[in-house]
């Protein structure tokens, strides 16, 4: 359906996009809000835009508090107790490192300081003077560096290039801080992507990565950027890096979703192929990403990564009810891939949602008929 996409790009311009589509079996269009034909989200108990939470890809209520706590009173000491108790070896610590330091960065964004008003993050300015053997402190601190690095300078310029090789060192002080941690290795993968490791010093760091915590996602994730054809590899060494991530995955492991990410990375900037989403290539992804989400932990801090990205992969490829199903699990919060390239992640993902309840009512779905 052409016409899908043709409504897709019109929504991108608009200010309400919900309810605005019309389901019947022949077709989708475009309609007024509150037409008694208009297809809308809140039917299934879906959050409005402006509601959807855009740090998180799912939802972390000890993180959320936390932030909150350290924010408001600018005083670490939440932070670094909740990273003490945080499984040094999983996902749920990557995450909350990364949004620790991404809430750092923001906040020095918006507030970069100047004769009369503190800089924002100067918690973690304070965190690091005060308690510099606090390995917990020394990841975010590194992380934090990182993203700086990302936010505010272009890859192979000279200011780039200084914060990352700040980072770099920061990487090393944390990884002596805590020998067997897996994570500040794994923030060394994006300093390697930006400062552009050769192929044999990437391998070398990513072994002490396998060495430690053969099976993280977040790191799999991280090294795919490095092996793409916009980096430092190609389509044909990424693919081949997520297929033997997805290969080697032990049962019930999230990497059997790897290929999905890798055909992501790949997507055509336009695309010219009627069918694209429904070729051989993608449908495999799709499959492996399915079997992956049905065959996880539902705990698993990972499985709402993979769900988001199969909801715009089943959108793309007109497989509604799937699509629907993926939705029901995530819708809240949106701070997972493809939505976080978006300058409006919540925006983008109402989209894909939109849509999604349209294609499913075209076809004869109703809240009813939903399962979840």
């Amino acid at each position: 359906m052409e016409i899908l996409w043709v409504l897709m790009a019109l929504a991108m311009f608009s200010v309400v996009l919900l309810p605005v589509f019309r389901r019947r079996r022949t077709g989708i269009q475009l309609v007024t809000p509150g037409d008694p034909d208009a297809a809308d989200p809140a039917d299934y108990g879906f959050l409005r835009q402006e509601e959807l939470d855009v740090r998180m890809p799912g939802p972390d209520a000890d993180l959320l508090n936390v932030l909150d706590v350290v924010q408001r009173t600018q005083d670490y000491r939440a932070a670094s107790q909740l990273l003490a108790g945080t499984e040094t070896e999983g996902e749920v610590r990557w995450q909350r490192v990364q949004a620790f330091a991404g809430a750092a960065s923001l906040e020095l964004q918006q507030r970069p300081g100047g004769v009369s008003e503190t800089p924002g993050g100067q918690w973690l300015r304070v965190w690091r003077a005060e308690a510099p053997k606090d390995a917990g402190g020394a990841a975010v601190h590194a992380e934090f560096l990182v993203q700086q690095a990302w936010r505010t300078s272009a890859p192979g310029t000279d200011d780039f290039r200084i914060i990352m090789e700040e980072a770099r060192s920061a990487c090393g002080d944390a990884a002596l801080l805590s020998p067997g941690d897996p994570i500040p290795y794994i923030i060394e993968l994006s300093v390697a992507r930006g400062l552009g490791y050769s192929q044999p010093e990437f391998e070398k760091l990513w072994l002490k990565i396998l060495d430690r915590a053969p099976s993280h996602m977040g790191a799999h994730l991280a090294a795919l950027h490095y092996w793409c054809e916009k980096w430092h590899g190609s389509r044909e060494t990424a693919y081949a890096f997520a297929e033997s991530a997805a290969a080697h995955a032990p049962q019930g492991s999230l990497l059997a979703a790897m290929p999905l990410f890798a055909v992501f990375e790949h997507l055509p900037e336009v695309n010219l192929v009627r069918g694209f989403y429904q070729s051989e290539v993608v449908s495999r992804a799709v499959h492996g990403a399915l079997y992956a989400v049905h065959s996880a932990r539902s705990d698993d801090p990972m499985l709402a990564h993979v769900r988001h990205l199969l909801v715009c992969f089943l959108v793309r490829g007109e497989r509604w009810s799937e699509a629907m199903s993926q939705l029901v699990h995530v819708d809240g919060h949106v701070g997972a891939l493809p939505w976080t390239l978006s300058l409006d992640p919540a925006s983008d993902y109402a989209i894909y949602r939109a849509l999604a309840v349209a294609g499913y009512e075209a076809n004869g779905g109703s809240p009813a008929t939903l399962s979840h």
